[in-house]
């Protein structure tokens, strides 16, 4: 059995030696507890298919992540066995799916280390979440002149809801910049605040350069000068541990499909105060006090964010996935993604032709490139004819394609399953895709 450790960065100078690591290997993190690969592939079903004759090789769960069996099996017997509509049935099972329910909502809280359970509100994911900010703290608490900073790699739903909210209240959108390597310029960002920012809403780790930002400074300077801040974690929660507390920011957001949960479910992470200040964005049943024809009153949150029949089972599925990492260890995952992500830098800028975009001090396991001659949709298709699924296109990110002059890349996102095969995988793949073209 073959050891890596994770202190041991690019050992060889011509990059890592593809023969050291095989299919048997266990990485040792930092606790010394053993992460093995192969046991925690073995709870993901989809890793065992064959994909046009070859071994599945996942590399798109910057997209959406496969589910393990453990999560699958919890929410088949959410469906069987215990459900019922929540908060409105005095009999057994009603109570049961309630009491399912509710408890998924403090599984989220502790996992963030929010104050309450009630902060944390169920969406549909991130982009209705960041749509709920918009129109209910937007239109209430900002007006014409006000200023909200976005930065340069956000994805659309972190634009468009705020264009949307400019167009209808006259606020105003600046944009802070990014360097080539896909650095946040903090200095700049700095300059662009003022009294008239009210908001800044920014990722915490970018969907295509893997850039981590940093959102605990931001979240200061932003204070320093009254603003709120919101945060999208889509990707970010899924590569750090997150504590809203400590962090200090007034939203965070982030979805159950990219953290090995169900799709049809996200979580809106608001201070408390803040959230019962805001209006309701939906209306309808469950987020109601009382009703009369001439007026009607609303429940604190969480309830008063989210009207009808809530994603019941997906709560509980995404509570299962959250168990799920948590207990394999979230520094031991951290741990076995950056060497991976090591491992697969190396290997990449090895093919001739081949760029990576986005090179930041500080980056999740996030690659995307470009190689010469070959767009991108090819790359994907040709790729996938080896077994391999990685992403190709804009990644709902066109302003970042205009900023690096390209009008796609192909991207591989890596997740707690990818092992350095499925790397292997890849630059096999990609030297076969070069053989295609010439």
């Amino acid at each position: 059995m073959i050891y890596i450790e994770t202190s041991i960065k690019a050992p060889y100078a011509n990059g890592w030696n593809r023969k050291m690591v095989t299919e048997n290997a266990v990485l040792k993190s930092d606790n010394s507890l053993d992460y093995n690969v192969n046991a925690i592939r073995a709870d993901f079903p989809s890793l065992g298919l064959n994909i046009n004759g070859h071994p599945l090789a996942f590399l798109d769960s910057g997209a959406s992540a496969q589910k393990p069996t453990q999560v699958l099996d919890r929410m088949n017997k959410a469906y069987r066995l215990e459900y019922a509509n929540v908060h409105r049935g005095a009999y057994t099972l009603s109570q049961l799916a309630t009491d399912n329910y509710e408890n998924a909502r403090t599984t989220v809280a502790n996992f963030i280390n929010a104050k309450t359970p009630a902060e944390i509100i169920f969406t549909r994911n991130v982009t209705a979440a960041i749509n709920l900010v918009a129109y209910s703290y937007g239109r209430s608490f900002l007006s014409a002149g006000d200023e909200i900073i976005i930065s340069h790699m956000e994805h659309h739903a972190n634009i468009v809801p705020w264009q949307l909210l400019r167009d209808s209240t006259g606020i105003e959108i600046k944009i802070a910049p990014i360097d080539d390597r896909g650095n946040f310029l903090f200095d700049e960002f700095e300059q662009l605040l003022s009294s008239k920012t009210k908001l800044v809403a920014v990722t915490h780790v970018s969907n295509v350069l893997g850039t981590v930002v940093p959102i605990k400074e931001i979240v200061k300077k932003a204070h320093n000068i009254g603003a709120h801040v919101l945060i999208d974690g889509c990707q970010g929660i899924v590569h750090e541990g997150v504590d809203v507390q400590d962090l200090d920011a007034e939203f965070y957001a982030f979805t159950g499909h990219k953290l090995y949960g169900p799709s049809g479910i996200g979580v809106l992470w608001g201070k408390l105060d803040l959230l019962n200040e805001m209006p309701p964005y939906e209306g309808g049943g469950d987020m109601i006090e009382n009703v009369t024809f001439e007026k009607t009153t609303y429940r604190d949150a969480p309830a008063r964010f989210e009207a009808g029949t809530p994603a019941i089972v997906e709560a509980v599925g995404l509570a299962t996935a959250i168990d799920y990492i948590v207990g394999l260890g979230l520094e031991n995952i951290a741990n076995h993604e950056k060497t991976l992500l090591t491992y697969a830098t190396e290997q990449l800028a090895q093919i001739e032709g081949l760029r990576i975009i986005g090179q930041a001090n500080s980056k999740a396991p996030i690659i995307s490139f470009e190689l010469d001659g070959v767009h991108a949709h090819d790359i994907s298709t040709i790729v996938d004819s080896k077994g391999v699924a990685i992403r190709a296109g804009h990644h709902c990110a066109q302003p970042l394609m205009d900023r690096y002059g390209v009008a796609a890349t192909a991207r591989a996102s890596l997740g707690l399953y990818n092992n350095i095969e499925d790397i292997d995988q890849l630059v096999d793949a990609l030297n076969y895709a070069k053989e295609i073209f010439g």
